[in-house]
Formats: structure tokens, C-alpha cells, sequence
């Protein structure tokens, strides 16, 4: 584990409850540290079409808002991604890219990794299994 310089970002987390096509209720929880000037956001739940696309998309639109450029999902705790979550991943990516910033994923699960590797995407993101060995990516890059 990585024993670099910590801090809170503003203590920004959020909490998205949203019905699924079959009337239960689909979590997905955020939180934000900052490590070394990178802002690490631990996703917990499901990236799917609602309101898990809406609070990745205005999370990352709030941190590029407050200067920061360097982003790391970890999706450890990503149990799905739909196409509509790919899709936001996909537009982060790009809205941090185009503002001079990097944007990548650590800790894949086997279904994200699986669904990435299907649709040829995981060669576009710049993904990390191990949190020291991304944030000195960033550094290096």
C-alpha cells in the first residue's frame, strides 16, 4: 500500500439510490481521497443508466471544476457496469484528457475487466491493479 502525503478532498462523497428495471433499489457510493495531488474516488455498487452514470459524471465535472486533473477511479467495488456506464466512463475519460488532465482505473473486477477486455477498451484506459504503482504512473507520465 501506498504511504504517500493524504488528504480529504472537501469530504465530497456521494450516495445514489435508483431503481433498477425490476423495482429493487441499485446503490452506488462514492468517496474521494487525494494522494499526492491525485484524486483517488472509491466506487461502491453498480455503474449503470440513472442516477450511478449521473453522480460519476457530476463528481468528476466538480473535481476538474476545482483544478484538479488527475483522476483514478478505483472500481474494486464495482460489481457492473452497463453500457450506459462504460459510455460515462468513456466521457470522463475524454473531458479529462481534453483539459490537459489524466484519467485511468485501478483495481478491476473480473467482470469489469471481462467487459473492457470484450469491448476493446482496455486498451484505451491506463489501468493499475496495485494503488503505489498508479499514482507513481501519474507521476512518471
Amino acid at each position: 500500500m501506498y504511504d504517500g502525503c493524504r488528504s480529504q478532498l472537501d469530504g465530497w462523497s456521494g450516495i445514489a439510490d435508483s431503481r433498477d428495471g425490476e423495482g429493487g433499489v441499485v446503490n452506488l457510493k462514492t468517496s474521494t481521497r487525494v494522494v499526492s495531488g491525485i484524486v483517488i474516488v472509491d466506487i461502491i455498487g453498480q455503474l449503470r443508466l440513472g442516477e450511478g452514470t449521473n453522480v460519476v459524471r457530476d463528481l468528476v465535472r466538480d473535481l476538474m471544476g476545482k483544478n484538479y486533473k488527475n483522476i483514478l477511479l478505483n472500481l474494486a467495488d464495482v460489481r457492473h457496469i452497463d453500457s450506459a456506464g462504460v459510455g460515462e466512463l468513456m466521457s470522463c475519460y475524454t473531458s479529462v484528457r481534453n483539459q490537459g488532465g489524466q484519467f485511468k482505473l485501478m483495481h478491476l473486477s473480473k467482470n469489469v475487466h471481462d467487459l473492457l477486455q470484450i469491448t476493446k477498451l482496455y486498451t484505451v484506459f491506463d489501468i493499475e491493479e496495485d494503488e503505489g504503482k498508479a499514482i507513481q504512473s501519474f507521476q512518471s507520465a
